[in-house]
């Protein structure tokens, strides 16, 4: 089932469709090496809210066609950064108003405010997303591209991925959540070693660092990725939202709330009908079919 939308300027470069329960959300703008653009983010925002709402999808799949999985935000029309102000400070008896910005101009907060409303909602969507989402990169992940992978749950990467922490080669500092990421995926010194340095981290490195889950041959991205997402589907839906959901959460939490939370979550668990039919498969040894309820 295609859910393209025709009317979104941007749909060829974002394609999408759904099938045996998975959402399937493919990047598509390869002679770009499928940088995103705003329209892009917005558009991968949307169908992931969408995933979590709709019950006839129970796993996600984020991949990309060519060389690239994505290079990043495509900064092309991104504005010029501000020159640094004048500090020289004025004679107070002749210090002028305070300059009103003209159109166009940065003005305190700006980039603060852009980061927040950008590629921080990207990257919180697939960490909200309450269907397990599977990165499948096809080639390189760079800059807020890499972010956008390790936001996953579950990643497989090709033989030609690569991952670049690109940010320190422009003079910048990474944004999209990756220093919230990386620390949490292999610790602060390997983090800060990928930023420091920005150089490209080969798939079978990245698996060894356990940045990734498994690297297969480029030929079995997609089946794998297929495979992987179809199982998840066939799934407890719910019991899954609320395992990704204590997983995420731990990590920022005492031993008491962890706890706590595992509590609930068991609590919530226990009324949906895959919770019933799991047990009542387990007490007449039959496999459970699950319907994501």
């Amino acid at each position: 089932m295609d859910l393209t939308d025709p009317t979104d300027p941007s749909h060829s470069w974002v394609q999408h469709a759904t099938d045996n329960g998975v959402s399937w959300i493919t990047l598509n703008r390869p002679e770009a090496l499928n940088a995103l653009t705003p329209d892009q983010r917005e558009r991968i925002i949307s169908l992931l809210d969408a995933a979590s709402a709709d019950p006839a999808v129970r796993a996600v799949v984020i991949t990309a066609v060519g060389k690239g999985f994505c290079a990043g935000a495509d900064l092309r029309g991104a504005p010029a950064p501000a020159p640094a102000p004048d500090t020289t400070p004025a004679p107070a008896s002749d210090a002028p108003p305070a300059p009103t910005p003209a159109a166009g101009q940065r003005v305190a907060g700006d980039v603060a405010r852009t980061i927040r409303q950008g590629a921080q909602r990207l990257i919180a969507a697939v960490l909200d997303c309450e269907k397990p989402v599977i990165a499948a990169v096809n080639g390189t992940a760079a800059g807020l591209g890499a972010h956008l992978a390790f936001a996953c749950d579950l990643i497989l990467a090709a033989e030609s991925a690569r991952f670049i922490e690109v940010f320190v080669r422009r003079g910048l500092v990474p944004d999209g959540g990756g220093a919230y990421l990386l620390p949490r995926l292999v610790g602060p010194q390997r983090a800060k070693e990928l930023m420091f340095f920005g150089d490209a981290l080969g798939a079978a490195d990245a698996a060894r660092m356990g940045l990734v889950n498994r690297v297969v041959p480029d030929a079995e991205l997609a089946a794998t990725a297929k495979e992987w997402a179809e199982r998840l589907a066939t799934g407890p839906t719910r019991a899954l939202a609320l395992i990704k959901h204590l997983v995420n959460v731990s990590l920022d939490a005492d031993r008491s709330a962890a706890f706590a939370a595992e509590a609930w979550a068991q609590e919530i668990n226990m009324t949906t009908r895959d919770a019933q039919e799991g047990v009542a498969g387990f007490v007449a040894r039959r496999t459970p079919k699950y319907r994501g309820l």
